[in-house]
């Protein structure tokens, strides 16, 4: 990709829904690592993943802050996280999956940050200042964010009968979730050839190479490429992230416009 400079010239509509994207990304599956918040399995692991949590709030607060200074209706990042209705979020299908026992949260952590490494990495040089500001930003969280989950996958993988089948487990029951990180659509296209974003199919390799580096370090098998879960990026969710909005926007309904 080009090196960065002043805001590209790019459809706004297509710029926006890839702000969306990515920042309902990292809001979603923030939140849902926030869950486990006082219920890790050990003291270490709830801080740890309580960071991880905090990183990527913090990082959706800069990329739907974009967002909303791109739409220009006059939203800022908190609107757009607590006055959407589910049909409008953009967020992939694996990060609104449940978090199930602790293997399950891990590996969704490491098939995301896996191909979160590889976005960031590559938007570090978009045409787009603004973006390429916030990607180096965020590159910095979430490149530990993949050295850690790559590392406890290891780990439990190759660690006793129980983790290992756990996380087998995990891994089949995920899988079919990851294929949507590398379909593109015309907003996508439009973008990767002003520079702005890398193609989604683009990234493919590299996550492939990730993924199976660190499979092969836990003992684990890849499962075989089949149907694939989609539709995420276009609004169409599970029942999941309604209950996710249900707690996450629950005081800003009840109470429209309450501050602190």
């Amino acid at each position: 990709m080009a090196t960065a400079t002043p805001e590209a010239t790019v459809d706004k509509a297509a710029l926006l829904e890839f702000l969306l994207r990515t920042g309902d990304n990292a809001l979603v599956l923030g939140h849902r690592v926030s869950e486990w918040c006082g219920h890790s399995p050990v003291l270490e692991e709830d801080i740890a993943l309580a960071n991880t949590a905090l990183d990527l709030i913090g990082q959706t607060q800069l990329w739907l802050g974009l967002a909303g200074e791109v739409g220009g209706r006059g939203r800022t990042a908190d609107d757009l996280a607590y006055l959407r209705d589910g049909y409008e979020f953009r967020n992939l299908l694996l990060v609104e999956r449940p978090n199930g026992d602790f293997g399950k949260t891990l590996m969704r952590q490491f098939l995301f940050d896996a191909w979160h490494y590889l976005l960031l990495k590559a938007l570090k040089g978009s045409t787009d200042r603004r973006i390429a500001e916030i990607a180096e930003k965020a590159f910095k969280e979430v490149a530990y964010h993949l050295e850690r989950s790559r590392d406890l996958i290891i780990r439990l993988g190759d660690g006793t009968a129980e983790s290992h089948r756990r996380m087998q487990e995990a891994l089949a029951d995920l899988w079919p979730y990851t294929g949507e990180m590398f379909v593109g659509d015309a907003s996508d296209a439009a973008l990767a050839e002003a520079g702005v974003v890398p193609s989604p199919e683009s990234l493919k390799a590299g996550w492939d190479e990730i993924v199976a580096d660190a499979l092969a370090e836990a003992t684990l098998k890849r499962p075989a490429d089949g149907y694939m879960h989609k539709g995420g990026r276009r609004g169409v969710h599970t029942e999941h992230l309604g209950y996710i909005l249900s707690e996450l926007q629950f005081l800003q309904r009840a109470y429209p416009g309450a501050t602190w």
